[in-house]
């Protein structure tokens, strides 16, 4: 196994440094070996094409990973009547031992004009050999592995898979549609610090890509998965917790799935309204990105994000950001608070809080006014106050 953490390693580094080897590591199946090393010992092993039965669960009760398996298998593009379409290539010529050694190696062909005795029986034994012959494939052998490298071989799966996901819609895709992020969500409380990390900043850069394809969104995170909500409240846990090194990807997971929440939804908005009070400007500034995305006008429920985050008692907070934050934390929110003075210009809270004042001496400065689209959206915000709060006088 110590074999497979270098390549493994050298997977992910290739990935990192060259984006353009992402495909080519997709195309000779390389997600997929790299997600049974993160589900060993993880999650409950089941083939990915396992369809589940519910009468022989028990009280029709599935646990989430069967139901996130049937889910997959149900919104797959090629998925069709098995029966008459597809072929399992059955291992020739191997004893029970070897049968049970290649169980997890089982390979599905389907295609319109597939026949059943297509492959002959030689060549079916020949290429069941070379599946066996793997090393490190059956679970026998990783069991005979001392506990530290196991760790070690599931951070650095993590590893690669995060950076072969990285701007990489394709990958994204296979990863969702794999048993990987349930693991993440489980390894995000259950593994070791590196294989934390390493989780974490895959499920950003996962995140980020749904972020840009509404298909993922709408496939992967969609509010009725049992497998993203696991996502979400392990990233809600982390931060609630907020301190922790892996807050800040947890932030921005969060910010990046903000068009995925139902306006019901509003357990996300106080923890992050809580972190713009942070002492750490960075974290600060990431909270308040994060909220943009709830507040801007490009998420369709933009109104109740908002109201949610005046309930939640954001405005005193980005007015001492606004006032005497650094940089990097003044400029998000300012945004956020012209967001949310745009789409609840009605709000006693923001007549109460003088936001007006701080959004016209805002507009005299000339290091945050340097952005033309920013001081159109100031400019914006402020008239939309002046315009309801001089009603409120009459």
């Amino acid at each position: 196994m110590k074999v497979q953490i270098s390549v493994t390693w050298a997977i992910s580094e290739l990935a990192a440094n060259h984006p353009k080897c992402q495909d080519h590591f997709l195309q000779n199946n390389t997600i997929r070996l790299l997600v049974s090393h993160l589900a060993y010992e993880t999650i409950e092993e089941h083939s990915k094409y396992t369809i589940v039965n519910k009468n022989n669960m028990p009280n029709n009760i599935p646990s989430m990973h069967a139901v996130v398996v049937a889910n997959s298998a149900h919104n797959a593009k090629n998925s069709q009547d098995n029966n008459d379409k597809c072929h399992v290539a059955r291992p020739g010529g191997l004893d029970s031992g070897e049968m049970h050694q290649t169980s997890n190696s089982v390979t599905i062909k389907s295609g319109p004009s597939m026949k059943v005795n297509q492959t002959p029986p030689q060549q079916r034994r020949e290429k069941s050999r070379r599946r066996v012959a793997l090393p490190g494939a059956s679970i026998k052998r990783r069991e005979f592995e001392d506990p530290a490298t196991r760790v070690e071989m599931k951070a650095m799966a993590a590893r690669a898979l995060w950076h072969l996901c990285a701007d990489n819609f394709s990958i994204c895709k296979t990863i969702t549609e794999s048993r990987a992020l349930l693991c993440f969500a489980v390894l995000l409380e259950k593994g070791e610090d590196e294989v934390k990390y390493n989780s974490i900043m895959a499920l950003m850069e996962i995140t980020a890509v749904a972020e840009r394809q509404a298909e993922l969104r709408r496939s992967a995170f969609k509010p009725t998965s049992p497998t993203a909500r696991e996502v979400v409240d392990k990233l809600l846990k982390i931060v609630n917790k907020g301190d922790s090194d892996l807050l800040i990807p947890s932030i921005q997971s969060i910010g990046n799935l903000a068009r995925t929440f139902r306006a019901t939804e509003t357990r996300l908005i106080p923890p992050l309204v809580r972190l713009l009070d942070e002492r750490e400007s960075e974290v600060s500034a990431e909270a308040a990105i994060a909220l943009i995305k709830f507040a801007c006008t490009d998420n369709y429920l933009h109104v109740n994000h908002c109201k949610a985050i005046l309930e939640a008692g954001a405005p005193k907070y980005l007015i001492q950001l606004t006032y005497f934050g650094e940089q990097m934390a003044q400029l998000p929110g300012l945004i956020l608070l012209c967001y949310i003075a745009l789409h609840v210009p009605d709000s006693e809270t923001l007549a109460q809080e003088d936001v007006l004042i701080v959004l016209q001496w805002a507009l005299k400065q000339g290091h945050l006014m340097q952005d033309s689209s920013l001081e159109t959206l100031v400019l914006e915000a402020k008239q939309r106050l002046e315009i309801f709060q001089s009603r409120a006088l009459y």
